[in-house]
């Protein structure tokens, strides 16, 4: 049997050839159809047809092996659906009721698929929109930003869901996102006028200060400086940290300069007085409550260079004569106070130190602040159990004249721990001050 004898038969099956044409049985509901017309012979005008026919049918089953080694069976709707389409129209000899039951089949697993896939894709999509929804009320616009970015790169890259849910989801989705990028272009937008408003304010503290640095009325001009120096404390915000060091140096300097006029005209003062008369009670005071205003200065500046300036300031003040009265006992006062929070704050920032290591320290003024109290509430315990130590070491101490020595020592101590628990208080008050105020 020659080759082409199976196909011959086949196209006499699904054909035949009438007043020199070439017809089509019926098929796919469809009568009898012309398909063409016999050029040579009527055999040969039968197998040119089966043939194109074969090639139809070799052009489905290519499409069938691909849909079927592929992952995205969706994508090949499409094309089965257009194949499928062209089979009442197809001129050609062949089983066409075979290949239309083939791509429909097709088409229904791909239907199937594809309904499993939209499902799977709403539920993503679902999932999406609540992180995006939950993200409206974050404050954390780093790692939200992030977030957002993550969830539109997912949001593409997932499928379709049914078409009467498309915009209702997109909606969703895009109304989440605006709602946060709204949020945070607001919060930027605060941020930036804030930062503004702190700069004005430390610009014109500064301002004032330089205006002050080379006043000639010392006593004025250093209780100015000192509640400039207060209100610096008190502004409220941050700035970035070059921004804020140029500041806070050139306020530094311009207390700095003062305060160096102000020693070497006491300085003067005093050699003047050397040479002359000695100094009154009057001028005494006037030393050192400027000594005072100088050592309540420090909480403004590094705690390093407060406790060296510090140091400095109580090695002046033995050089000061004595005053009686009880104006010189509150300027002492002033004065003890003043320097031992200096040296408090800084065995604070040495603790903190320590302690923080590697961990995130508090970022915001009022955590800092916050931080900052609770530390010292929690050495304040180790403060009280000493005294409690110590107090009880004094209470069983024999009334022997052998131990007024050691006595006196335990007193010494007791008095000082006081002193240090007194100063750690206060210190935490206004910590606490300073994280109401930032809030």
């Amino acid at each position: 049997m020659e080759p082409t004898a199976p196909l011959l038969a086949e196209a006499k099956r699904y054909g035949y050839v009438e007043a020199g044409g070439v017809w089509l049985r019926p098929v796919l509901g469809q009568p009898a159809r012309q398909i063409g017309l016999v050029k040579e012979t009527e055999d040969a005008a039968l197998l040119y047809f089966a043939q194109r026919f074969d090639a139809l049918h070799t052009k489905v089953d290519t499409l069938l092996a691909k849909m079927d080694a592929s992952e995205n069976k969706g994508s090949f709707l499409m094309k089965a659906l257009h194949l499928k389409e062209q089979l009442p129209t197809y001129d050609g000899l062949g089983d066409f009721t075979a290949l239309h039951r083939r791509l429909t089949e097709a088409e229904e697993a791909i239907a199937v698929t594809v309904a499993r896939n939209r499902e799977k894709n709403l539920a993503t999509k679902v999932g999406f929109i609540q992180e995006a929804e939950a993200l409206r009320d974050s404050v954390e616009w780093v790692s939200a930003s992030e977030k957002v970015k993550d969830l539109r790169q997912g949001w593409l890259k997932t499928g379709p869901v049914d078409k009467e849910m498309t915009d209702e989801l997109e909606h969703r989705f895009q109304s989440a996102i605006q709602v946060f990028f709204d949020r945070r272009k607001a919060f930027q937008a605060d941020k930036k006028a804030m930062t503004n408003r702190v700069q004005t304010r430390y610009r014109d503290l500064i301002q004032q200060a330089e205006t002050l640095k080379n006043s000639d009325q010392f006593e004025i001009a250093s209780r100015q400086l000192k509640q400039l120096q207060q209100a610096w404390r008190e502004v409220n915000g941050t700035l970035p940290k070059k921004q804020a060091s140029e500041l806070w140096t050139r306020f530094r300097a311009a207390n700095n300069h003062f305060f160096e006029r102000l020693k070497a005209h006491i300085a003067a003062q005093q050699a003047a007085g050397a040479s002359n008369a000695p100094a009154s009670p009057e001028q005494l005071l006037a030393r050192k409550r400027s000594l005072a205003d100088r050592a309540e200065a420090l909480m403004s500046i590094a705690p390093q260079e407060a406790i060296h300036q510090a140091k400095a300031l109580q090695a002046e003040w033995k050089q000061v004569g004595t005053v009686r009265g009880e104006e010189s006992d509150r300027i002492w006062q002033r004065f003890m106070v003043a320097c031992d929070k200096i040296f408090e704050l800084s065995a604070l920032e040495y603790h903190l130190r320590k302690r923080v290591g590697g961990t995130a320290a508090p970022t915001s003024p009022a955590e800092r602040a916050r931080f900052r109290a609770t530390t010292l509430r929690e050495l304040l315990k180790d403060d009280h159990q000493e005294l409690d130590v110590l107090r009880d070491n004094l209470d069983n101490l024999s009334p022997s004249s052998a131990n007024d020595s050691f006595r006196q020592m335990l007193q010494t101590k007791i008095r000082s721990f006081e002193r240090k628990i007194r100063t750690k208080n206060d210190l935490i008050a206004l910590f606490s001050q300073q994280a109401q105020a930032a809030d």
